[in-house]
């Protein structure tokens, strides 16, 4: 990572998640948004929505770990990450992504690998609530 200071926020919030704007950092050519908006269908069903449980607050540490680790190696020097949890209807994001860089290659490359990672290793949970039911 270069000399210059990075910010990072990580914040979990109840239900869907609101519009943001792009971040302003000084030094960033470019500054990616990457939302995850919750599908009307899980597989081949239809949903309600998703509800989202997570365990914290190592929910919240681990993402800050992800993020401190992604940032270093793909020079990133400002992040926000925001997800959501309890109920999230279909066509409502759930996943909030911001990532500064100096040029766009390093961005891209982050929001890449730290959605694939998060997958894998934060612990949250999705739990489909399917259309007529409670949950399943």
């Amino acid at each position: 990572m270069s000399e210059r200071a990075s910010e990072l926020q990580i914040k979990l919030t109840p239900g869907p998640i609101e519009c943001h704007d792009p971040l302003r950092i000084a030094g960033a050519g470019a500054v990616l948004t990457f939302e995850g908006i919750v599908r009307p269908h899980e597989g081949e069903r239809e949903i309600d929505g998703l509800l989202y449980e997570v365990y914290e607050p190592m929910t919240s540490r681990e993402l800050r770990r992800l993020a401190e680790e992604l940032m270093a190696t793909h020079d990133i020097i400002g992040c926000f990450v925001e997800h959501s949890v309890g109920f999230v209807p279909h066509g409502e994001c759930s996943f909030l992504l911001q990532a500064a860089a100096a040029h766009r290659p390093n961005a891209l490359a982050f929001i890449a690998v730290f959605i694939d990672r998060m997958k894998q290793h934060v612990p949250i949970w999705k739990v489909p609530q399917y259309r007529g039911t409670e949950t399943e």
